[in-house]
């Protein structure tokens, strides 16, 4: 039996077991569409920006203001009738995502919220990734949002997006993750989005569609391998690439502007019933003095 590498955490080691054991392995030349980068077992974080920096052989760019989640919305290959009816701020927005700031509210349902509990417990405050908050206060109201480029040193060219989002208030990393377009088996481009893990990572693989008000819809919900969706991925003891797919999981992001006002409302649905709903204030905001300011 493949086993997941023993030099680690025993919560860590018992999740990616439970991957080989209930996943599937996969050909890495086959499956380039999902590769992404990996976490150590020493902490996600801040860390991990500096480690990925340091392995592929890459500068971090420091500059704040100008930088996208996306590099251009036309990676996205929609449609020119789709592309016209995109709201030009949401536009804006994901080829600037720096000149932003957030204001996040989160609804639970109180059937899982015992479980978001366990897992800030035993998974997140100890990695420091996906750090959900579990009630709406001063301190997780507010979300202070970085997009961080690595270049290669010879050509300048952004090899890496990634976007890290930390409480302002006491500095705590609620996600860090690689974003990146991908195409995936059936043809259709998609925005991934990658949380490094200890021995390996979530992906999360979303569909992006136009809404009639000019709203950008983002959607997991596939059904297999193969499709939009909910994925872990790691690397056995032997070096082996695991993966499973969590088809219950649904992730559907919707971005709008209204009055010149941008909002995200990001809903997780498992088993077909609603676990959470996050609702995002996205604020513009003018770079002065080296310091943020809202309009």
């Amino acid at each position: 039996m493949r086993i997941a590498p023993l030099n680690q955490n025993f919560q860590d080691w018992i999740t990616q077991q439970w991957v080989i054991l209930f996943g599937k392995k996969i050909n890495v030349n086959e499956n380039k569409w999902l590769l992404g980068p990996f976490g150590q077992t020493k902490g996600i974080g801040l860390k991990f920006i500096k480690q990925l920096a340091k392995s592929e052989h890459l500068e971090i760019d420091n500059s704040a203001i100008n930088k996208g989640i996306l590099q251009s919305i036309n990676q996205l290959n929609l449609s020119k009738k789709e592309l016209d009816k995109l709201s030009k701020n949401v536009i804006d927005f994901y080829e600037n995502s720096s000149n932003y700031d957030f204001e996040l509210k989160v609804k639970w349902n109180p059937f899982f919220k015992i479980s978001g509990m366990l897992l800030k417990i035993l998974f997140s405050n100890r990695i420091q990734q996906l750090n959900i908050p579990m009630n709406n206060n001063k301190e997780s109201k507010a979300l202070k949002s970085e997009i961080i480029h690595l270049k290669n040193k010879k050509t300048n060219k952004i090899e890496r997006i990634i976007w890290l989002r930390t409480f302002k208030n006491s500095e705590q990393v609620v996600y860090s993750g690689v974003y990146e377009t991908c195409t995936i088996p059936s043809g259709q481009t998609c925005i991934k989005a990658i949380f490094p893990l200890p021995n390996g990572n979530a992906t999360v693989i979303l569909n992006p569609s136009v809404g009639d008000n000019g709203e950008l819809i983002l959607t997991s919900s596939g059904k297999k391998i193969g499709d939009s969706g909910f994925y872990f991925l790691l690397n056995d003891s032997k070096g082996n690439l695991w993966t499973k797919f969590i088809k219950s999981f649904k992730d559907q992001l919707i971005v709008s502007s209204k009055n010149g006002n941008i909002n995200a409302n990001q809903t997780l649905t498992l088993w077909g019933l609603k676990v959470l709903v996050f609702d995002y204030k996205i604020i513009k905001t003018t770079y002065k003095n080296n310091s943020f300011e809202k309009h």
